[in-house]
């Protein structure tokens, strides 16, 4: 896999969440398939001042099967689901950083993109019994592995968050939207591969450092998502303080709060005739 094509395939997946349609109650179809596009405003990590615009092609696909299901909470598999809890395997990613374009981290190997998978469980808090509304607690816990010809383990992220779903919002109608907030955290070998700094690698303006696991900052996501007929529209924000976190002190942290967002589009050109079971 070229860096090229891992960044676009990982930069998608990494944002599936944010901008891929809501779970709703009324019966739809088990798939849905369509095509478009989507720019994205991306810092190359979590504490980087730069970041980069992708234009990327946005392929647009939902399932909602009982076990394996793809839509606005990403790709995952249901391992358990009751009334008030679901045990899921959910996917995450971070992008590839090319260091000589990098002031902080010129000289330095490079960053693989790396793909993170692992279970989440989900405790259903309160939902509405007249609309779309409601309000869950999702612990996702996730394993890092690069994506490069020889992968390596990187580390552990765990990101506990109260998400926050609403249907047709008054002043808004026909719009999904997403909310989501709550503290990242990280390991030692996580930090390490992102924020550390080895004495060969030591500047006069970038002193030795060594990452230490714990606190990551806080992360708030705010998505919006909208479907008019074969159309599909969604949008997000998303914004990170880095304040208080275990690697603040990094020479390779020179951000310590971003916004970063999306917009896309997708044509749905294709879908199954068998209905999907009800979202619960």
């Amino acid at each position: 896999m070229t860096a090229r094509t891992a960044r676009r395939v990982l930069a998608l997946a990494a944002l599936a969440g944010a901008l891929s349609p809501a779970a709703q109650a009324r019966e739809e179809p088990l798939w849905e398939a369509g095509f478009g596009g989507v720019v994205l405003e991306l810092p190359d990590y979590r504490g980087s001042s730069r970041s980069r615009t992708y234009a990327l092609p946005l392929p647009f696909f939902v399932y909602r099967g009982e076990v394996f299901k793809a839509d606005r909470e990403g790709v995952r598999g249901v391992l358990f689901d009751s009334e008030r809890v679901e045990l899921q395997l959910s996917v995450g990613a971070s992008l590839p950083v090319d260091s000589d374009r990098s002031a902080l981290r010129e000289g330095m190997e490079s960053l693989s993109p790396a793909v993170e998978i692992g279970p989440s469980l989900e405790v259903h808090l309160w939902k509405s019994r007249t609309s779309g509304a409601k309000v869950d607690l999702r612990l996702p816990l996730r394993a890092a592995v690069t994506v490069e010809s020889h992968p390596k383990y990187i580390g552990v992220q765990f990101f506990p968050h109260l998400n926050v779903d609403l249907e047709d919002v008054p002043g808004l109608k026909g719009w999904s939207v997403g909310m989501l907030a709550g503290p990242v955290f990280t390991d030692r070998r996580y930090n390490d591969y992102f924020y550390s700094v080895g004495e060969g690698e030591a500047t006069a303006s970038r002193p030795a450092y060594a990452a230490k696991g714990g606190y990551g900052g806080m992360q708030f996501i705010l998505g919006a998502s909208r479907r008019i007929e074969q159309w599909w529209l969604g949008a997000y924000v998303r914004y990170d303080t880095l304040r208080g976190a275990a690697f603040e002190p990094s020479p390779l942290v020179d951000s310590r709060r971003y916004v970063a967002g999306g917009i896309g589009l997708s044509w749905i050109f294709a879908q199954s005739d068998r209905k999907a079971a009800p979202a619960r």
